[in-house]
């Protein structure tokens, strides 16, 4: 989703969310007990209602801005995709959960402004258990509806993701604190359609997503692509592993080749060639910008009319893009 993460100019980029090493094998067997337990089945939670019978599920992902201009201009933006009728609104926060507070004032505000169900992103970058317990205490008093459960980026410099003593070293466990101690609220994780950058194989990563949601996920919400059929074979393998939450596409749409080569270089994502050729025709950015909107309407045309549940959209704290898209796409009836 985090799914963005990775700062970019104070955005955020598609998350890695799991670690494939030894440890993680080694998980897979405690995992598996933990499988043997029945769940806490929420039934009456935002993410629940935003994907139920004769529901299209439409969310918009934010993040942290770094200046009061910022916060005034994300306003600004947010009220007018709020048109759209979302049936929620998500903030990320910068690497290493250096704007964990912003996140939740932003997301509070957001709920109180504009009335809207919202969900914080959280990580288990640099916190132990506890420190978690403390956000999500705090977030459940501020009245945010979700999280969007990750593992997170290893820190700025590091290769590797290392968690704290005393910290969770999987998303998984992440979810199955929050489904144990908080189960009010809904939860979301990550999917990976192209497989996670450090996956050793496809099934491995299917494999991990199967435990994140059996520990008590809502909803799947995937990272970025760009190529429909990656997604439509990530759906199969999905459905044929026996997993049963919503699978929502993340959609970005293009509308700089230099950023979006930027981003797709750090997530792994890939872009059609004959895609960056036609931007790459013109140094324009309202050219660019054009050709961008085009390419995610039609793509998430194809997507709507193959039954996706909803879609989520990393707006990168604008709205000119995504309600462009939206308003070319004949989008499914949404009570």
């Amino acid at each position: 989703m985090q799914l963005l993460h990775v700062s970019l100019d104070g955005a955020a980029l598609p998350l890695k969310a799991f670690s494939f090493s030894r440890r993680a094998r080694a998980a897979a067997s405690s995992a598996a007990a933990a499988a043997s337990r029945p769940m806490i089945q929420r039934r009456n939670n935002a993410l629940v209602r935003a994907y139920g019978p004769g529901k299209f599920g439409l969310s918009f992902e934010l993040f942290p801005p770094k200046t009061e201009a910022g916060d005034k201009s994300l306003y600004e933006h947010v009220e007018r995709l709020v048109g759209f009728r979302p049936s929620y609104i998500t903030c990320t926060y910068g690497a290493g959960g250096s704007t964990r507070d912003k996140t939740l004032e932003i997301v509070q505000q957001v709920k109180e402004r504009f009335r809207l169900p919202v969900a914080s992103h959280l990580t288990c970058v640099g916190s132990t258990a506890d420190q978690l317990r403390r956000f999500l205490t705090e977030a459940s008093e501020r009245g945010i509806d979700s999280i969007v459960a990750l593992r997170g980026d290893p820190p700025r410099g590091e290769t590797a993701f290392k968690a704290v003593e005393g910290g969770f070293c999987y998303a998984n466990e992440l979810v199955s604190l929050i489904n144990s101690e908080f189960p009010h609220f809904g939860v979301a994780v990550a999917g990976y359609p192209e497989k996670h950058q450090e996956a050793p194989d496809e099934r491995t990563d299917l494999e991990c997503l199967h435990r994140k949601v059996h520990s008590g996920a809502d909803v799947v919400i995937t990272q970025l692509f760009y190529d429909n059929s990656d997604f439509f074979r990530f759906r199969e393998r999905y459905e044929e592993i026996g997993i049963a939450a919503p699978l929502v596409p993340g959609i970005l749409p293009v509308t700089n080749l230099a950023q979006i080569q930027r981003i797709t270089s750090l997530c792994g994502a890939r872009l059609p060639a004959s895609f960056i050729d036609r931007l790459s025709k013109r140094d324009d950015a309202d050219w660019q910008f054009q050709v961008g909107v085009e390419f995610a309407a039609r793509q998430v045309q194809e997507l709507v009319d193959r039954g996706i549940p909803g879609l989520h959209f990393y707006v990168l704290n604008k709205s000119q893009a995504t309600a462009a898209v939206l308003e070319g796409v004949r989008m499914p009836s949404r009570k």
